[in-house]
């Protein structure tokens, strides 16, 4: 397989179709490659077959073939997880793209299990939520060699909007750090409206008048509208749920425990979000996290 020919990527893998892989999923089918999904609860990944997708029972089957596998799982251990059942398959020289959200220590048996079993890696978390990714949309974060990286914008091209190349070599793990960083700040203004907003209702004052005050201001940005109205209209669809937000947090203060930074708006987001989950908000958006403000 030529490294340095786009046109080599005509079919691809896609292993973890929550939010995310499935628009990832239907997206390269749309735009004509030969795409084969998998997920651990299949029936989350059988409406992707009125897109032409190839929905599959296994890892294995979904990679045999296959000129490309992309991950889109929850952490490291599940990505590890479905690479190792998928191993007997797998295609000597396939291109590998990371593209979920594993931290940094998750990132390091992946990169061990593409040098064993001879793949392409290339670690490529995405930003961007639902919405952009069922548009194409996504702003990908990359790190590989530069011989691959024809062949991954061939698939970066058609999930994504843009991408930024940050390394040569994916196991360093300089796209993996860059989205920790990122994630802090989402985190960090997911809290600070959803707390705004519980202490504007403690208060009794309007949260229209709080969002009227910022508008159009340095104080004022598009996230903020975005979190605030469905908070106002308690309706929380699942863009970044509140699970996602909480493992993102676990990673971001672990890494940064092993920097020697302190994170502390971090850590008590990541509180927020435990507090959320366990009044039965997992699920939701993470802006749903707005309840941990108040008691039970």
């Amino acid at each position: 397989m030529a490294d340095n020919n786009a046109s080599d990527i005509r079919s691809v893998a896609v292993l973890g179709t929550g939010i995310m892989g499935a628009a990832m999923a239907r997206n390269l089918a749309r735009a004509g490659l030969d795409v084969r999904a998998w997920n651990r609860t299949r029936a989350r990944a059988e409406p992707l077959a009125a897109d032409g997708v190839r929905v599959t029972d296994t890892p294995a089957e979904a990679v045999d073939g296959a000129d490309a596998v992309l991950t889109m799982l929850l952490d490291g251990p599940a990505a590890l997880d479905a690479l190792r059942q998928a191993a007997p398959a797998l295609p000597s020289g396939a291109l590998w793209l990371q593209m979920g959200t594993v931290g940094t220590e998750g990132l390091a048996p992946l990169a061990g299990f593409a040098a064993e079993h001879g793949l392409r890696f290339v670690d490529a978390p995405v930003l961007g939520t639902k919405d952009p990714a069922e548009k194409g949309e996504l702003t990908i974060l990359a790190a590989g060699p530069q011989d691959v990286r024809e062949r991954a914008e061939r698939i970066f091209g058609i999930v994504g909007s843009s991408t930024r190349w940050v390394g040569e070599d994916a196991a360093d793990g300089a796209a993996s750090r860059l989205k920790l960083v990122v994630n802090t700040w989402v985190l960090t203004v997911i809290s600070g409206t959803g707390e705004s907003l519980a202490l504007a209702k403690g208060l009794g004052v309007d949260p229209r008048d709080f969002l009227a005050a910022v508008a159009g201001g340095a104080l004022d940005l598009p996230y903020l509208r975005l979190k605030s109205e469905l908070i106002l209209s308690e309706n929380y669809p699942a863009s970044f749920t509140v699970s996602a937000a909480r493992k993102d947090a676990r990673l971001i203060t672990e890494a940064a425990r092993d920097a020697g930074v302190h994170v502390d708006l971090l850590a008590a987001a990541a509180e927020r979000l435990r507090r959320a989950e366990q009044q039965g908000h997992g699920d939701k958006d993470a802006s749903a996290a707005y309840y941990a403000g108040f008691d039970d």
